[in-house]
């Protein structure tokens, strides 16, 4: 009986894994779609070269995603935890933690460069 329902949980937390790796992919698929959707206005509009607002929208869909599949990788290492499951899990955690540290970095980095200007621009239009 005991086997039986351990074999239960065991499938209900693949399904839910697969939900959530589901997830990470349609996360990475909507990213895709801003970024596109992102590049044709900036042609169409003419702006300048910099893609960096672009480039950190997706960089955000992408670490939603990570931290989906990291949740995916918790739920079946939970499971059935094997040497290979647990050194991806590990694996998935460092990328994740890295990424997120040096995005956070970036949009610091941008919301800085971008305050002067914003300010110079609210002066401009108070005029």
């Amino acid at each position: 009986m005991f086997e039986t329902i351990e074999r239960q949980v065991q499938a209900g937390v693949e399904w839910l894994r697969l939900l959530v790796e589901t997830l990470g992919a349609l996360v990475i698929a909507i990213g895709i779609v801003v970024v596109v959707v992102g590049l044709v206005r900036h042609f169409a509009n003419g702006r300048g070269s910099s893609f960096v607002p672009i480039r950190l929208a997706f960089a955000r869909y992408l670490t939603l995603a990570l931290e989906l599949q990291l949740a995916a990788d918790i739920l079946s290492t939970s499971v059935a935890p094997t040497w290979d499951r647990i050194g991806k899990l590990a694996a998935i955690a460092v990328i994740r933690t890295a990424l997120n540290y040096f995005l956070s970095k970036e949009i610091g980095q941008e919301q800085e460069r971008d305050k002067p200007a914003g300010l110079e621009a609210a002066a401009r239009d108070a005029r």
